[in-house]
């Protein structure tokens, strides 16, 4: 009997997000696995982003009332809540649930209050104790959330995020005038970013520093700046706000390095995405970033100025030398939103 999965990407609602691009290709990842046969994917979607989507035979647009009302479940044969943080969660229907989940960072956000935190929490546990199998985006997401999460020896499963890039996407030529070599980095900027220790990389040498991506606190955004000052590097740092995927693969293939001392990533897209085009990686060694790109970047053990920059002097030294653009783009292709969708799949068949 054919047999119909449930896809909910309701949070491709945020556009310039990892949540965003995880459901948009892992979603069309599966539309083209299903697509040669009987079984089908259902997805949930705003419906100006449901044209996104290759091969839909299905879908069903969001609209406010589904936050009280669930898109009918009647032919569905499993659902899957792509996000910890869905509206929309079938407690009540008796069909099993996939819930993947991406981070606990907004419990270890200090900014919000101990009330929203702890609901926060309540919030998952109610979900996993309604889900019929747990996915996680990676090994340190699973161990995290085991801390504050009674799993309930509910099934397992660690899938990796693929890479964003897409081979017949174009790289769009920049209009701009950047004359001189440039670090980029990529992402919203909020405090758990930590972009505001990147000006010291800019000390006694002619880089910029590109940062793109939605400024979600303004104050943080001016610390990057006051940072800067206190460096007299604030005219070389520049902030794009929201970039196309044209301009983003510009910036990426034509960096001197990619930069990201994030605190808090349950997987860190953009590192696989600068891999994929051979660069020096520079990260933190918070959360999941050292497993992801594992012996393939170089990493800041503390923020001291002078650290960094000893590590990122001595690291393009060593990219260089040692021909480490060969491994860097072999690490990348460890991760692939086909291989993401078979083992997803696998899981659905699991419960029909």
């Amino acid at each position: 009997m054919p047999k119909k999965i449930f896809f909910d990407a309701e949070r491709m609602k945020y556009p310039h997000t990892g949540l965003y691009h995880f459901c948009l290709q892992l979603g069309n990842a599966l539309l083209q696995k299903v697509a040669h046969s009987d079984n089908s994917i259902e997805i949930f979607a705003p419906k100006k982003h449901l044209e996104l989507f290759n091969e839909n035979k299905g879908s069903v647009p969001l609209h406010f009332w589904h936050k009280y009302f669930l898109p009918n479940t009647n032919n569905i044969n499993v659902w899957h809540a792509t996000h910890q943080d869905t509206n929309y969660f079938p407690f009540n229907k008796k069909l099993p649930v996939i819930l993947t989940i991406h981070d606990l960072n907004y419990y270890h956000d200090n900014n919000k209050n101990s009330i929203k935190r702890k609901i926060f929490l309540n919030d998952l546990q109610k979900k996993v104790d309604h889900s019929s199998h747990l996915t996680f985006i990676s090994k340190y997401t699973l161990e995290d959330v085991k801390k504050y999460i009674d799993l309930k020896d509910k099934p397992t499963s660690i899938i990796y995020n693929g890479c964003n890039i897409i081979a017949e996407d174009k790289i769009k030529p920049m209009h701009k005038n950047i004359d001189t070599p440039f670090l980029f980095t990529i992402g919203t900027i909020t405090e758990k970013k930590n972009f505001h220790v990147l000006p010291s990389l800019l000390v006694d040498n002619n880089y910029r520093l590109i940062i793109a991506g939605i400024t979600q606190n303004e104050n943080y955004k001016s610390k990057i700046i006051e940072a800067a000052k206190l460096l007299s590097v604030e005219d070389r740092i520049q902030f794009t706000g929201a970039i196309d995927e044209g301009e983003k693969y510009w910036y990426y293939q034509n960096c001197n390095a990619f930069v990201f001392p994030s605190l808090a990533e349950g997987f860190g897209l953009p590192v696989v995405e600068a891999m994929h085009f051979g660069k020096p990686v520079f990260l933190s060694t918070a959360t999941s970033l050292p497993e992801i790109a594992g012996d393939a970047a170089y990493y800041f053990q503390s923020f001291d100025t002078k650290h960094m920059q000893e590590i990122f002097i001595t690291g393009l030294k060593d990219f260089a030398l040692n021909n480490k653009e060969t491994i860097v783009k072999a690490r990348a292709k460890k991760f692939s939103w086909e291989k993401a969708a078979e083992q997803y799949l696998k899981i659905y068949q699991s419960l029909y």
